[in-house]
């Protein structure tokens, strides 16, 4: 029968067996080929229902990304972004921004609430802040993608909760930010998540540190003098080597 059928197709259509035998390959090449994939991570963070709630607080969040993310924070707590804190090896002086002076900010103590929104932790608001705390460590200042995620001068650490008049009197309202939401398209830390604090640190863009600022975010390679590291290498890790200057 099937014989019949393509003797009459080359009957009367002499270019049909070929095109049929084209579309044949073809299809089967089609089903062979696996379905589209994101190649830049294992996991799509959208498809955890874990993440897939109302987080009325940033620890809170954190918990749920430690149960999977096991030794993340303990990572953390071993680098200087965490600890704020180094011991000169040749002087035993103990240096680093939570026991120095410096000539921009003056010191933490002064307002511990306002200089550690660029912490990357919650909650640092006085000298009894727990830096044993897993929780603590926010995940969202160095993972956001989504350039939504922002820390408020004053809260400690903490993001917005709900929208927020800032400053206080100024008609100007911060939108509260969705945890979930950001949670659920984290990523790589890039130079857009450094720059969050690095570049607009003292208040504005370039205002504390005169060779750090927005134009970092894509620079060139004859800008790109700070970082020493122009291209697609400029990623933070959890490990304590990766945070020396």
């Amino acid at each position: 029968m099937k014989s019949k059928l393509l003797k009459r197709l080359a009957q009367f259509w002499p270019g049909g067996i070929k095109l049929l035998a084209t579309l044949l390959v073809a299809g089967h090449s089609f089903a062979s080929e696996p379905p589209p994939v994101k190649m830049g991570t294992t996991a799509d963070h959208s498809k955890f229902k874990e993440l897939q709630q109302t987080f009325s607080s940033g620890p809170e969040l954190t918990k749920v990304c430690l149960t999977c993310h096991t030794e993340a924070a303990k990572q953390v707590h071993r680098t200087k972004h965490w600890t704020w804190d180094f011991l000169n090896p040749e002087n035993q002086q103990r240096l680093g921004k939570k026991n120095v002076i410096n000539n921009f900010c003056i010191s933490i103590p002064s307002n511990y609430a306002f200089c550690t929104s660029c912490h990357v932790g919650y909650g640092w608001k006085d000298a009894n802040f727990d830096f044993k705390s897993e929780e603590n460590v926010d995940c969202l200042a160095c993972h956001d993608t989504t350039g939504a995620y922002r820390k408020l001068p004053g809260m400690a650490g903490h993001p917005p909760y709900k929208d927020t008049e800032i400053p206080p009197g100024s008609g100007k309202i911060a939108k509260a930010v969705d945890l979930s939401k950001v949670a659920q398209k984290v990523g790589k830390s890039s130079r857009d998540t450094c720059g969050a604090c690095h570049f607009f640190g003292g208040g504005g863009d370039g205002v504390k540190h005169g060779d750090m600022d927005s134009s970092l975010a894509s620079p060139d390679k004859e800008l790109d003098v700070p970082h020493g590291c122009h291209g697609p290498r400029f990623h933070l890790r959890h490990l304590p080597q990766n945070f020396q200057p």
